[in-house]
């Protein structure tokens, strides 16, 4: 190979990569963490470089031209490649000190993960954590996080992933709620009672209707996909939320509906890139996670 005909700068190009996946200079100057008129220097000298036009502005924003779309696959695979080669380093990285970022739920963010962080941090005070609280699936792939807590299981043959336990999620209520709808006892009690909806493709009702619930939509008069919120309600006495049974029993200020009803379950799988996953550091974490989430 002529390593003399290669004209272009790598930085350059990840500017334009970045720049042709976010959209414009300002998203992909964030998502880079830089100023945006660095970025816009960098991505205007790889024009110059390379002698083709790779952006048209379109209002606030930018489109790729026939020869920046021509390029970009190319970019990409460069982009994947150079990612590679990050994960495999960290993944050699046997020091116990250093920066573990660990993508969870809002509501085991919030719930689960403070008291077995507090342990880690007794134990091995040098690993700094970063946490991303979020109902999106980080992509471990492209490095928006080390490990990710997931309620469902992986398909992408180049993560790791263990199955922590099944959750059993329950029925909760403020004690308000439940003396205002008369103590419900059998699930024909709840045909009037208000829940929380945490999803609006209709799932959840169905799961409920599963267990023997018969409900309508008019039984889910407010909407939030995010859990933590929904948790807020349930304990201020806005209706009937649903958590896992663990964590839902410690909350004091809530009580379980239909204690005997079955409860509705889902997995807890625990997910990493393969070859983070060799690192020290990454394993510590890992390990203790998966230790302090399968319960007593």
């Amino acid at each position: 190979m002529d390593w003399r005909s290669v004209k272009f700068d790598w930085n350059r190009a990840r500017a334009f990569l970045v720049t042709a996946e976010e959209g414009s200079l300002s998203a992909a100057a964030r998502a880079l963490g830089m100023a945006q008129p660095t970025l816009g220097r960098q991505v205007d000298a790889l024009e110059e470089e390379l002698g083709v036009v790779l952006f048209e502005r379109v209002g606030r924003g930018l489109t790729l031209t026939p020869g920046g779309l021509e390029l970009l696959d190319h970019v990409r695979a460069m982009g994947d490649a150079a990612n590679r080669v990050s994960l495999t380093a960290a993944g050699q990285s046997q020091s116990i000190e250093g920066t573990v970022c660990i993508a969870a739920s809002e509501i085991h963010a919030a719930l689960a993960l403070p008291p077995i962080l507090a342990k880690l941090r007794r134990a091995e005070p040098g690993i700094r954590i970063e946490l991303v609280a979020s109902t999106r699936a980080s992509d471990l792939r492209r490095r928006e996080a080390d490990i990710a807590i997931r309620n469902f299981q992986p398909t992408e043959p180049d993560l790791i992933a263990k199955k922590v336990r099944d959750i059993p999620a329950r029925l909760y209520a403020s004690p308000a709620y439940l003396e205002k709808i008369g103590n419900p006892r059998l699930p024909r009690d709840l045909r009037q009672a208000d829940f929380i909806n945490i999803d609006g493709a209709g799932a959840y009702m169905k799961g409920l209707g599963a267990l023997g619930l018969e409900l309508t939509e008019r039984n889910f008069p407010i909407l939030t996909e995010n859990h933590l919120v929904m948790w807020e309600l349930v304990k201020h006495g806005l209706g009937i939320g649903i958590l896992d049974g663990v964590l839902g029993d410690e909350e004091p200020r809530v009580r379980r509906v239909l204690p005997d009803l079955e409860p509705l379950t889902f997995p807890i799988w625990l997910v990493a890139h393969r070859e983070v996953n060799t690192s020290r550091r990454i394993r510590v974490v890992f390990d203790l996670l998966a230790a302090e989430l399968a319960g007593p």
